[in-house]
């Protein structure tokens, strides 16, 4: 036999891409990358709404309108506020 010639039996070496545990080694990085430059495409093309000037304002008259009349979430919003302050209930109350 000659030594430079290679066995019968052995297998010639495969290409890395041609195993399957490679792929889904490098995929989950690959896809996140893909991901994330859709993602800056989306965040480019479509910027956020600029808010009104006088929003703030506009939410303070709100506040001042609707603080007159009593609305139907009082109960809750008194339930609310006992317990964020810890204040016992009265006895008489059931």
């Amino acid at each position: 036999m000659n030594k430079n010639t290679p066995a019968s039996n052995e297998a010639e070496p495969q290409p890395w891409w041609k195993f399957g545990h490679v792929w889904l080694v490098v995929g989950g990085p690959a896809i996140v990358v893909l991901a994330s430059f859709f993602t800056l495409y989306l965040a480019i093309t479509r910027p956020d709404p600029v808010m009104d000037e006088n929003y703030y304002q506009k939410g303070l008259e709100i506040n001042k309108t609707l603080g007159g009349t009593p609305s139907s979430a009082s109960p809750a919003m008194q339930a609310r506020n006992h317990a964020a302050t810890g204040v016992p209930k009265p006895a008489d109350a059931p």
